[in-house]
């Protein structure tokens, strides 16, 4: 199953970072997973990263165009960008987000079975905040722990 806002399929709509699902990450709302994304290649002066948060989709994604990538920030601290710090925080607030969603469960749990997939039409970066196998990975992960939940 791809999970891309260019998916056939809606649930791999619904998972991606592009669209509008807001979320709380450590006190802050957020209007999607792209925007988190975006906003904290931003230092935390600059007024764009606040824009960012705000946003979803490639209005996020070509916002987050204008950073230099030399870093990413999050409380007061800079991580080398595409560190696994980088990778971590990123996954931190793509499983925050799905925690606060029983409808996002819901999806990620009815992909059972299903081989995961991060196919956008598009050869992946070099300098993209979140390699596909990190993205997969996370979702995976967020999957089998509510897979094992409701057999428990």
């Amino acid at each position: 199953m791809n999970i891309s806002i260019n998916s056939p399929d809606w649930r791999g709509q619904a998972l991606s970072n592009f669209g509008l699902s807001p979320f709380l990450f450590e006190g802050q709302l957020f209007a999607s997973i792209e925007g988190f994304i975006q906003g904290i290649k931003f230092p935390e002066s600059d007024p764009r990263r606040g824009q960012a948060f705000h946003l979803s989709g490639w209005e996020a994604k070509h916002l987050g165009d204008g950073a230099d990538r030399s870093g990413a920030y999050w409380n007061q601290t800079s991580l080398a960008y595409g560190s696994a710090q980088h990778h971590q925080l990123i996954g931190a607030a793509i499983r925050a987000r799905i925690e606060q969603s029983p409808g996002l469960q819901a999806v990620l749990r009815s992909t059972a079975g299903a081989t995961l997939v991060h196919e956008t039409g598009h050869v992946e970066s070099p300098t993209t905040s979140l390699p596909a196998a990190v993205f997969l990975g996370v979702l995976n992960d967020i999957r089998e722990k509510l897979l094992q939940a409701s057999d428990a």
